[in-house]
């Protein structure tokens, strides 16, 4: 594979390791509502799996409140449901026009947890980050050896791969103390 494709196929899926995370990240639960906790529960719907996202629309009336209000009432009893074995530690209260979860405030324990799942996902990423830097690393040193690039810019290279895995990981890094920040902030 040519040597400059090669970087962007690193950069891209350099990219696509922070995308995940940070998806990662907006699904952990802080001290405060978010909708995005809901975004992989998903419930049959005449027949099709399918996101409770694209069947109702998710408020926060309060910090500590979510309410879902389905498109079609019919649904209600299956998104309740769906909610209850997606084993997130919420409870739906159903007030026959959609769902009102009341979020129990996060204990120290609560936190701490959710701290270290947070700090383990980054991890995770940094180790797929590292694993991409070295794939394109023996590439261009198997491209160096074929005589397709010379010693120089192998070395040029080698270099741009590594500042491109050190702004990842900083990147990795800044987004997870935010996070346990956000998580301890009471």
């Amino acid at each position: 594979m040519d040597s400059d494709e090669l970087m962007l196929e690193c950069e891209e899926k350099m990219e696509g390791v922070l995308k995940n995370y940070k998806e990662a990240l907006q699904k952990a639960r802080t001290g405060r509502a978010n909708p995005k906790m809901f975004d992989g529960v998903k419930f049959d719907y005449y027949g099709v799996e399918t996101p409770i996202t694209q069947v109702a629309g998710i408020s926060v009336p309060e910090a500590n409140q979510i309410y879902i209000k389905p498109y079609d009432r019919n649904a209600l009893n299956d998104i309740n449901k769906a909610i209850l074995a997606a084993n997130l530690g919420v409870t739906p209260q159903n007030d026959g026009i959609g769902l009102r979860i009341v979020l129990p405030p996060m204990t120290e324990e609560n936190r701490n947890n959710t701290v270290k799942e947070v700090k383990k996902r980054a991890e995770e990423a940094k180790v797929v980050v590292r694993n991409v830097r070295g794939e394109v690393n023996n590439q261009l040193k198997k491209n160096e050896k074929d005589k397709e690039i010379s010693e120089d810019m192998l070395e040029a290279y080698l270099k741009d791969v590594q500042d491109l895995t050190d702004k990842y990981i900083k990147e990795i890094d800044s987004l997870l103390d935010a996070k346990v920040n956000d998580i301890m902030t009471i």
